[in-house]
């Protein structure tokens, strides 16, 4: 079954009622999210992945569907890595946890805009290069052991950019957070605040985390319904995650490996597959293939995250005793 205009369309409105629910609904109100809260709600995203994947096998196929799975896991598991970015912006700017879900709500309207751009921009240089697979590939790769040896910096600053010092060069900003406005008036004089700076930086980062992410989709699909909608549930229950998962971080250490070994094996299955269909070989790694190797690396990197953990807290406990 061909994917026609009427899917792209019932696609948008579902995510358009969703996102105006949430904000005018359920979250119309500035409170602080708590645990539980965010649990339900991100097994209710999970769930609507779920069922959205069912409805991709019924109308469109398995080979559809199993596309969309492994696109979503690859995007969510890489989207973790967004939320310790969140803790620092946070942090940084001094937002308070009760203002947290108006930003990051924001935040995430503006990444399903900018994916859509990056995913049929990357489609369509795809369909009339076939050597971007290789870039791409090698991209991933790059990425990848880049992040398995990359060192962690010591103090955060998102001012050290250059977009948003280019953006406080343009306009005025202040630090008055009385009011939880992006954009205040004073004197006659219009002003952001840092409410709409750590909008800024989040934007800044999703495009940043969007070059990864992306291409490793590309290399599962390259039906643009398939890896827009597969980026965009796993976005809208990014902010759920964030409050579910932030007081529980250190419990994952080891995650980085996993999705630098993740990012590396898509980055090389995308060129072998890519170099196997131009030499006519009939050898490919499948993403039944992909899908395994992403649950395995990702359950191992938490549970042994787990466990050292635990560990520490265990001797930190018998030290004190």
């Amino acid at each position: 079954m061909v994917i026609g205009i009427s899917f792209w369309i019932a696609f948008i409105v579902f995510v358009l009622v969703m996102l105006s629910l949430d904000l005018f609904v359920f979250h119309k109100k500035d409170t602080v999210v708590k645990v539980k809260e965010a649990l339900l709600w991100s097994l209710f995203w999970i769930s609507l992945a779920v069922a959205f994947n069912f409805g991709v096998f019924f109308f469109v196929g398995k080979v559809k569907a199993l596309e969309f799975l492994t696109g979503y896991l690859i995007e969510e598991s890489l989207s973790v890595d967004n939320l310790f970015v969140f803790i620092l912006i946070f942090g940084f700017f001094k937002i308070e946890p009760k203002y947290q879900h108006k930003v990051l709500f924001w935040g995430i309207l503006g990444a399903i805009i900018m994916r859509g751009i990056f995913i049929f921009a990357g489609v369509a240089l795809i369909q009339r290069f076939n050597w971007i697979m290789y870039l791409f590939g090698a991209f991933l790769v790059y990425t990848g052991i880049h992040m398995l040896f990359e060192k962690e910096e010591e103090e955060y600053n998102p001012n050290k950019n250059f977009l948003i010092r280019g953006f406080k060069k343009i306009f005025p900003v202040t630090q008055d957070m009385s009011r939880p406005h992006f954009f205040i008036r004073k004197n006659k004089i219009l002003y952001a605040t840092p409410f709409f700076i750590a909008l800024l930086v989040i934007e800044v980062s999703d495009l940043i985390f969007a070059v990864d992410s992306i291409p490793a989709v590309l290399s599962v699909s390259k039906d643009p319904f398939i890896v827009y909608t597969s980026n965009i549930f796993a976005i809208l229950g990014l902010r759920s995650l964030y409050f579910a998962l932030s007081g529980i971080m250190g419990y994952f250490f080891y995650l980085k490996y996993a999705l630098s070994g993740i990012l590396s094996f898509i980055g090389l299955k995308m060129c072998i597959n890519e170099l196997a269909s131009e030499l006519g070989y009939s050898f490919h790694i499948s993403n039944l293939a992909s899908l395994s190797v992403i649950v395995l690396l990702l359950t191992a990197s938490i549970l042994l995250s787990v466990a050292v953990k635990k560990n520490e807290e265990r001797k930190a406990l018998n030290s004190k005793k």
